[in-house]
């Protein structure tokens, strides 16, 4: 099968791309390397160097590479800088993903898998967050997120151009980037690791669906030829404050350096974890890695790249 994964050379992306080839697909990645980088990306993937926004490159990719199915995790992930600038924000996510089903529909890909967000529930009014949860996006991000759903479903209607959409809890693992928004848990690493305090904006009781990259990898796999049509959630369904995490971190780095806390920043969700009953039943799939075995893995893969 030939695959193009969009973002492929990024955190998650590289871990698609890492499974993908050992499934023995042929992959082909798109990436502008602003926030990738080649050391995540195995030799065997052909890269395409560009950027999401260039309809022109976009399309042309797609003609040259004709993949059966693309997974789309090419994006804008900071939710701070949605807040500070909606438009660029727009311009990746919602601009991006629209380039990307044009480009699709006109080399003849078979299907699309969208790497979205738990941002697009906003602040849940029940726990778990289940699909039919109503969507009340707080950011940017999470509204651009979930734009793209819709025209998703609307290519599906007008161009029989199938989907899946996976819903993101907070991704975690190897290669993640430590720098600007990133992600907490490759955050609380460098910095302990680093001897300087970890920041908790906020009481640090806020809760957080943590689940691993190679896990999230294994369930666009799973879409590749399941899930047509759905909206499902990918993570744990299970809910851990930021004071626990950092206090597992501090554990497993052996640096028990006391957090700074902050004021909480806007557009971030207070509480927040996923059902995922619906991914466990259309593609056969759950989250297999316990946090502190993924954990343990981001720290090794930190120490190494420090």
């Amino acid at each position: 099968m030939q695959v193009l994964v969009t973002g492929g050379a990024g955190f998650i992306g590289s871990h698609l791309v890492e499974q993908l080839l050992s499934g023995g697909a042929d992959v082909a990645v798109l990436d502008d390397l602003s926030r990738g980088s080649l050391a995540n990306l195995d030799s065997r993937a052909a890269l395409y160097h560009g950027d999401i926004r260039d309809a022109g490159f976009v399309r042309e990719t797609l003609d040259r590479v004709r993949p059966e199915v693309v997974l789309h995790h090419a994006a804008q992930v900071d939710v701070q800088i949605s807040v500070a600038d909606p438009a660029l924000d727009a311009a990746v996510n919602t601009g991006g993903a629209i380039n990307l089903l044009e480009a699709c529909r006109t080399a003849g890909v078979r299907k699309v898998v969208y790497a979205s967000s738990a941002a697009v529930y906003g602040d849940p009014v029940y726990l778990p967050v289940d699909e039919k949860h109503p969507l009340n996006p707080l950011s940017g991000y999470g509204i651009s997120k979930h734009t793209a759903e819709h025209y998703l479903a609307a290519y599906r209607a007008l161009y029989g151009l199938e989907f899946t959409v996976l819903r993101y809890a907070n991704v975690y693992g190897p290669r993640q980037d430590a720098t600007g928004e990133g992600g907490v848990v490759a955050i609380f690493t460098d910095r302990l690791l680093r001897g300087e305090p970890p920041r908790i904006f906020g009481d640090g009781e806020q809760t957080r669906d943590f689940v691993y990259a190679g896990d999230v990898a294994a369930a666009n796999l799973a879409a590749l030829d399941k899930g047509d049509g759905r909206v499902l959630n990918v993570g744990t369904g299970r809910a851990v404050t930021v004071n626990r995490l950092l206090a597992l971190l501090q554990e497993l780095t052996g640096v028990s350096l006391s957090a700074e806390y902050c004021p909480p920043r806007p557009g971030d969700i207070r509480d927040s974890y996923l059902d995922c009953t619906a991914a466990q039943e259309a593609l056969g799939w759950r989250a297999d890695t316990g946090l502190r075995d993924g954990l343990a893995r981001t720290v090794a893969c930190c120490r190494k790249r420090l």
